[in-house]
């Protein structure tokens, strides 16, 4: 039980710091700063769903897409590792990585933006995609936690985007770029230690 909770946590840090609720809210106060109370919430809830069945169908299709590819496990977490680790390093310098981050948008009010930017990239980008394969690899109850972390990171993302006025003026600028940072050095962490466990995996090194 001790194991799953531990891997539970795991995985809930490492889709924490690649979504980024906090930075993402101020990124969602910005998207909908014209929009009405009613509009912000049926565009928060039609995002992080969309993003939600996005990421479960990767988490539970993940075997299936490796097998149409000939795809290996540590290819994934080879693959999976240098892209989390790169979006983490660009977080760590205080920017964006260009494969996370919210499209520019214009003022055509016909672009859904909780389809995009918000569900795609910004939610559910390379990075977060390539998260939920990599930690619902092993399949069987493993697929289960994955799903059930993210949802509550979704919870408590979509939590977050309803009161985002408030969060952006108690955090401030320079708060945003302290948890920004702080969720790029996980990043790169958890990035490092993806490839490691590739790079073990398709040489068959034993630690």
């Amino acid at each position: 039980m001790n194991s799953l909770l531990e891997h539970a946590l795991t995985i809930f840090m490492a889709f924490f710091a690649m979504m980024n609720p906090i930075a993402n809210t101020a990124a969602f106060a910005g998207l909908t700063g014209s929009m009405s109370k009613a509009q912000k919430k049926t565009t928060a809830l039609k995002a992080l769903t969309l993003t939600f069945i996005l990421i479960a169908l990767f988490a539970l299709l993940g075997q299936k897409i490796f097998n149409l590819f000939g795809i290996t496990f540590p290819a994934l977490r080879i693959a999976g590792g240098i892209l989390v680790f790169m979006i983490g390093f660009h977080m760590l310098q205080g920017s964006t990585s260009n494969l996370h981050a919210a499209a520019t948008t214009d003022s055509d009010n016909s672009n859904d933006i909780s389809v995009s930017p918000l569900a795609v990239p910004l939610l559910a980008g390379p990075g977060t995609i390539a998260t939920a394969m990599n930690y619902s690899s092993d399949g069987g109850i493993q697929d289960m936690i994955t799903i059930a972390v993210f949802f509550i990171l979704c919870v408590i993302t979509y939590i977050c985007f309803l009161f985002c006025n408030q969060i952006v003026e108690k955090v401030g600028k320079n708060g945003l770029n302290i948890v920004t940072r702080l969720m790029g050095l996980i990043l790169a962490i958890i990035g490092a230690q993806m490839l490691i466990e590739g790079v073990q995996a398709a040489f068959h090194i034993n630690v």
